[in-house]
Formats: C-alpha cells, structure tokens, sequence
C-alpha cells in the first residue's frame, strides 16, 4: 500500500472501525478503494471476487471483513459456550498459509486486535492438529485436504459453528483441477452445515471472472454468482528477453547456453528468484549455477521434492534477504510477498500468459512499483513463445483454462468423508454436492451409481466385504460400516498423486512379462512408458529397445534390431503450451512485420525458411516432407503442445502403417511432430489412396484412438489413480504406508477384473475421463482437427527446412529425464543445420 487520497466517502459506505482508521492514518496510508468496496458488500452479506493486481493489497482486502468483524465481537466470557472459528483462510500452498500467518500477525498486533491465528497443513503436527479442534482459532489458515479431513469429522458441526468467512487465495489456482473439485464440495458441505457464511475469492489473472463467480455461491439457483470487484491499473511490468552472445539453440530445454549471462544479472541485483517448470530443470539450474559462482553468493534451491525442513529454511533466509538468489518451481509462483525480490528470471518459456503474469509479479510484489523480469527461451520456438507471451502481459490477456465437470472419484471420496463424520440421506446429499459449481450438472443416476460404489465396490466387486465402505440403516441413512475405515480415509484423503517410476528390465525378444531376472537398466517415468503398446520401440541407456509390457512396477524390454525408435523417449516440460500462446505463435510465424521483435538470428531463420520452403498461415497446418539418408520424413506443425502431439503421433502412425508407409518412429515436440518410415511419403500423399486429409480426419479418435487405449497401459494407470482418489486402494494404512509396487498390483488386479466383467464400472467411466482430458489432450487435439480441415498446406521438399531442424535435433536423443548437454546438442546440429540453411 502507498499513500492515497481522503476516501471519506467510501468509508461511510463500510462499516471501518476507529482503530483500523487511526492504523492506518499511523502508517500514513489511506485504505484502497477495493478494500473499502469489498468490506462494504461482505457488510452487506455478500460473497465477492477481487481481481486485482499484484502488490494490490489483495490479502489485507481478503481479511478486512474478518478483522473487523472479530475487532467488533463482544468479549467472550468466563465459563461462555466454545466458540468455533471465526474466519477459513485457504491456500494452495502450505508455504502461502504460513506467508499469510507471518504478514498478517504484524497488522493484527498494530491494531490491537484481540485475534487469535494458526496455520494447519500438511505440516502441522498432529498433537497441534487435535489441539485446534477442542480450542480452534479465530483464523485458521489451512489447505484443501484439511478442509476435507475437518469436515469429516463427527464434530464438524461445532467446530464451524462459529464460521463467518472463508478467504480462497489464488483463486484461478485453486479451482482448475481435482484439488479444485475436493475444494468446491467442501464448501457445499460448509454451506449446509453454516448456511449464513460469505466467501470471499482473491485472484490475479482471471480469464473468466463469471466462472469463478458461480464457482464461489451455492447453485442450488442455477446462475447465481458472488459480486465482483475489479482493481485496473499498478504498474506495467518491464519484461524482456535475454540477449544472449551465444547462439541460441535450435533444440533442447534446460538454457545452459545462457548461465553466465544469468549469473551476471543476478550479480547486478539484491535478490533473483529463478523459476523454471520442472523439478529436475530446478536441480539441473540449481547446479549450474553454483558451477559459475565464483563469487560464491547465496543461492538456493526450493521445489515440492525437499524436505519440509528445507523449505522452511530457505523460506526464512528468504524473508531476511539473507539470498541472492532462490531457484523455484512453482512452489513458489504464488501470491508470497519474499523480501527484497527485484528481478525475476524465468528459464524455459513459460508456456502460458497467465502462468508468466503470476510469476514476475513476486518481483517488486508492490501495485505501484513495476515488477522486472528476464525470459530465457531454451531454443528458437521458445523464443516466439516468449515474445508472445511478453505481449499478452502487456495486453493484459489470460489464459486460465477454463473449468472442468467434478471428477467422480474425487465425489467419491467427498461422499465416504461425509459418512465419516455423521450418517447422511442420499438426498440431502444429492442436493448439497449439486450446489457445488462443477458438480450442478450432475444427474442422480449418476450419483446413485457413486453412493453404490462406496457401499459395494460396484457390481462386480460387491462379493468382496472389505469393498463395503457404507451401509444404510433401518432409517435409510449411510454410515460408516466401521470404525478403522473411517481412519484409513483421514490418512489417505486428497487428490494429489505423485507420478511414480518403473524400473526397466531386459527379458530375452518376445518373452514378454513373463520372464524375470534380467539385468536392470534404470528408471523411466512411467507416463511415458504407460503410453507404449507392446512392440513399440524407443531409445534409453544408449539403446533401442522393444517394449514387452509392464509387470507391477517394472518395465519389460528386450533389444530391438535397427536404430530406429518408434516412439521417442518422453522429456519435456510439466505444462502444456496455452492455446493462446500456440495461436500467438502460429499468427507470428505467418507476420513478417512481427519478426522485428525477434534477435537478428531467430529472424533470419523465418525468413530463409520463407525462402527454401513456406511459413504457414495462421490458421493452416503446414506438412513438410522431404527424404534423409535413408529414411523418408513428414514434419507437421500443429503448435498444439506436447501431449496433444504425442496422441496426434500414436495416431498417425497407426493409420501409415495400415496405409503400407512403413512408419519407423516419431517424435513430438510442444510444437512440430515428425514421423519418418521407409517409404515415400511426399509421393505417397500425391496418390489418390493417401491424402493428407484423410490421414488428418477427425475420425481417427474414434476406432483408432479406441484400439490404441486397450494396447496400452495407459487406461490401467489412470484407472490406478483414480481408484486411489475415490478409496478403492488405500496407500495408507494405521502405522504402515504401501509400496509403489503394492498398489499397483491391487489397481491392476482390480482393472483387469472390471474390464472384464464390469466394463460401465463408475471408476473406468472417470478412468476415460481422465485419460481424455490430462494425458492426452483429445478435446484440444478434436479442436485442431476441425479447425484445419480443408487449410492443409503441403510442401513436398528436396532436403531438410530451416523450420525442421528443431525437431529433426529431438530424434535419437537417449535421456528420458534430462538433456543432451548443449556442446553435444550444437555438435549434432551442425550437419543439419548446414543442410537446412544451405550451407552445404
């Protein structure tokens, strides 16, 4: 906050306390417009929405409400009634809650407040935990899971008895995914518990205000929507992209050609703090940086992977400036106000607008003081996507994603944790998840079906007693059928689920899964090799291998003869490539006028591949082919980010492959995908039994996506997942936790019996879901089918373009977790580069 004018007059429209007002005159400070805005429609018993920018004074505007009615609350007695609390403060982040705690005690004390303040996480000790519960704070700053393990409680009722506000940080953060599910049906149950209290939604960047609106009142009446109070203006940011000396790279992802340069700036300022998308690039960065550190400055390192100790340290070495730098994942790309943050670097494309916005405002986190930032693109397509995503900052563009239905093992869960607190009639409870935004859609078949897998497992598994989690009463009531489930609920309650490993293991050719005992040759993610169908080959250990299935957690392959990998090993970034940012970069591509912007090098490569090939339109699809060696190549340039890519590759090659191409391999990138066999498939596409538009029709996800997904292991791992969320599988157990391998034999025990004898099961209805929607990306892949239908552009080519040098760097690389170095990477690309730029 900054000093302001006199607002007299909206102070009369809230109810502001004398104290709040001689703090604030004592700070020579005015309350903001917003702040003032917001207490008076939460006076008013209204739910609302801040927009507003960073540095806005969003948390001090969340807690005004609270504060003053707590500052106004007659004083309890001796011997008076419990009292439950007051005021629900939810973050995304254990770190924000505690961030908050710190910030806000300091006004609370100047105030004189007589209120009381604790965080609850994760991290809370349990002793703590069950002391908040029999004496709860006024201000409890909590998470989503404990808001799910408090109202499973048997004695929920009283202890938010009391409750009159519920602060949701990072709105747009929070309610976008499972998590935001779990969240939303939390709050249904608040309401039906203490149907009088307000919420109040802060958020920085917003796509679709009207969304979160419905998504913070109950739509028990369809369209209803909290009141909305937006904050324009604060300062623009200065945000540019790294001039390097250094040849940027045509391919990779971790910028090491750009260390020293990083390092000088972090030199040149008072705190840096580096965000990258991945926690290995964060450890990769991390180590890079301290290798040129020759001045040995302070720098750290802070990521969901460390231990909570070790966050905590760096936490408060970073709130007493005590660093010159932090290297973050998005751990900390939230709303926490560190210290002296003067510049903000991000390593890597940030792959959204919205996602960039959020992060360079932890630099110079004041509304009025311009936050500076410093994009380091990886390669030459990120250098696009920065720009572009450089230009939706200043154009105040977002690109949230929008919302998606309730997933029902997450409303599984939710209706188990409502048995653990008290019996509830199906009905009642029909209506209360109905009022929670992603939910209003739901039907009562539906639901039902929901009820009936908590209770029996679902027909096919309802033989088994330790499947029945709920049964009804005389009355016709659900309750818990006993006491230890509703234990092991409370140890396994959430929806986060860390992507495991599998280990990879030689069998002899074709022995399959069957075979055992062969040498170990290390791990690789497993939603990369949950994707391959037995036969497929991809590159690891400095080998092509051919994949022959997977046993509990392991990997089978054996050695596979040719160099060629039919699917490229999985290594890219944690988020996909916004579609705003994608048709940014397509609308780039086909505007010269735009390349101005561009470094002299990136600029020059559009304008030779302008000359040797074509650049796109914006809304076509540009397919490349041209013959290498002895292999023949398709490039196509959809700029639809990775996942999409990868389903889009798995597709085409199926249908090449029926076509007689003799398809080898492919591989994709956040925006190419190149495929390459032993036939012709420039002359191919020129005959009448192939066209391209065939080959790109919106057909393919039908019959071909569907036969692909039973091939391969894809649908039994999300079906893993799922079945952990909706508490089919428990990871905990009282005093034990389960393996990796443990619950992976239980989800495929039970996948396999369901798809056999139950193939409507509720649970492979939310597998599917999934599936479709995070890990293959069909929505936004079906969208891109429909929107080039007809726009296909082919340029059937002589050698390699300038435009497909980037992927054609991607083909081979054998690390599944992290780069090739940049030396080797700039090595390789010589030759291909010579070639494409004709130089040769």
């Amino acid at each position: 906050m900054t000093d302001q004018p006199d607002l007299g007059t909206e102070i009369s429209s809230a109810r502001l306390p004398q104290p709040f007002i001689r703090w604030f005159a004592e700070k020579g400070w005015s309350p903001r417009a917003h702040q003032i805005d917001l207490l008076a429609k939460a006076q008013n018993g209204r739910s609302a929405l801040l927009i507003a920018p960073t540095g806005a004074g969003k948390t001090l505007a969340g807690f005004l409400p609270s504060l003053v009615d707590l500052a106004e609350r007659p004083k309890r007695k001796p011997g008076e009634a419990f009292r439950g609390v007051h005021t629900l403060y939810i973050s995304p982040l254990k770190a924000l809650a505690v961030d908050i705690e710190r910030n806000l005690a300091k006004p609370v004390a100047e105030i004189g407040l007589p209120v009381t303040m604790e965080t609850r996480t994760g991290d809370t000790p349990s002793h703590k935990r069950q002391r908040q519960k029999v004496s709860p704070p006024d201000i409890l700053l909590t998470t989503p899971e404990q808001l799910a393990l408090l109202i499973a409680s048997k004695d929920a009722a009283r202890f938010f008895s009391g409750l009159r506000y519920v602060v949701l940080d990072e709105l747009h953060s929070l309610v976008i995914s499972k998590r935001g599910h779990l969240l939303a049906l939390g709050l249904a149950r608040l309401r039906a518990l203490v149907p009088g209290f307000q919420a109040i939604g802060l958020s920085a960047t917003v796509a679709e205000p009207e969304e979160l609106r419905r998504w913070l009142v109950s739509q028990e009446t369809r369209g209803d929507m909290a009141d909305v109070v937006t904050v324009g203006g604060g300062a623009k940011p200065q945000i540019t992209i790294l001039e390097s000396r250094e040849r940027v790279p045509w391919s990779g992802h971790s910028a090491r050609y750009a260390i020293p340069e990083v390092y000088e700036e972090i030199r040149r300022h008072r705190t840096t703090l580096l965000f990258v998308n991945t926690r290995s690039q964060a450890e990769m960065l991390f180590q890079e940086l301290w290798r040129v550190n020759e001045d040995v400055l302070p720098i750290a390192l802070h990521h969901g992977s460390l231990d909570v100790g070790q966050r905590r340290k760096v936490e408060k070495a970073m709130e007493t400036n005590a660093l010159r730098a932090i290297v973050a994942t998005s751990t900390l790309d939230l709303g926490i106000d560190w210290g002296d943050v003067d510049l903000v670097v991000h390593v890597g494309a940030p792959k959204g607008a919205s996602r960039l916005a959020q992060r360079i405002g932890r630099s110079n986190h004041r509304m009025d003081e311009p936050s500076k930032a410093i994009l380091v693109p990886a390669n030459r397509f990120e250098v696009m996507e920065c720009r572009a995503a450089i230009e939706a900052n200043y154009l105040g563009a977002q690109d949230t994603p929008p919302l998606v239905i309730g997933a029902l093992d997450v409303l599984a869960q939710h209706v188990m944790g409502c048995a653990c607190a008290e019996p509830f009639s199906a009905d009642e409870l029909f209506a209360e998840v109905r009022s929670a935004a992603p939910y209003a859609d739901l039907d009562r078949r539906t639901f039902d079906r929901i009820v009936d897998f908590v209770a029996t497992g679902g027909y096919a598994l309802r033989t088994y007693e330790r499947y029945a989690r709920i049964r009804q009463t005389k009355e016709g009531l659900w309750r818990v059928s006993h006491p230890r489930l509703a234990q092991q609920y409370r140890l396994n309650v959430g929806t986060i689920i860390e992507a495991p490993m599998l280990n990879v293991r030689y069998v002899r050719g074709g022995r399959g899964t069957a075979s055992r005992g062969g040498p170990l040759l290390g791990k690789v993610e497993e939603y990369f090799l949950e994707s391959l169908a037995p036969g497929d080959t991809f590159m690891f250990s400095g080998k092509v291998l051919r994949f022959e299935g997977i046993r509990e957690n392991e990997a089978f392959v054996s050695n596979a003869a040719g160099n060629d990998a039919m699917v490229p090993s999985y290594a890219g970034g944690k988020f996909p490539l916004s579609t705003y940012l994608a048709d940014q970069v397509r609308g780039m591509l086909a505007d010269p006028d735009r390349w101005q912007a561009l470094p002299d090098q990136v600029a020059d490569w559009l304008r030779i591949q302008r000359d040797k090939s074509v650049l796109p339109k914006h809304g076509d699809l540009l397919i490349e082919t041209f013959p290498r060696g002895r292999r023949f190549y398709m490039i196509a340039y959809p700029f639809e980010g990775r996942l999409a890519h990868q389903t889009l590759g798995m597709l085409l090659t199926r249908r090449l492959e029926r076509a007689g191409a003799q398809p080898l391999g492919f591989v994709a990138t956040d925006y190419a995908l190149a495929i390459w066999g032993l036939r012709d498939l420039g002359a191919m596409f020129k005959t009448p039994g192939l066209s391209l538009g065939q080959l790109f029709d919106e057909d393919m996800l039908g019959d071909d996506l569907e036969a692909w997904l039973a091939e391969s292991w894809l649908l039994k791992r999300t079906f893993r997942n799922c079945a952990v969320i909706a508490g089919l599988i428990e990871r905990r157990h009282p005093g034990q936790e389960k393996t990796g391998r443990q619950v992976t034999v239980s989800s495929d025990l039970i996948y396999d019996v369901l798809r056999e004898h139950e193939p409507d099961h509720i649970l492979l209805q939310a597998t599917r879901a999934d599936a479709a929607t995070g890990l293959l990306d069909v929505a936004r892949l079906g969208e891109m089918l429909s929107r080039i239908k007809g726009r296909i552009v082919h340029k059937n080519l002589e050698r390699i373009s300038p435009l497909a040098v980037p992927i054609m760097l991607e083909i081979g690389k054998e690390s599944v977790n992290g780069d090739a170095s940049d030396a080797l990477l700039g090595e390789a690309a010589d030759e291909l580069i010579e070639e494409a730029m004709g130089l040769d």
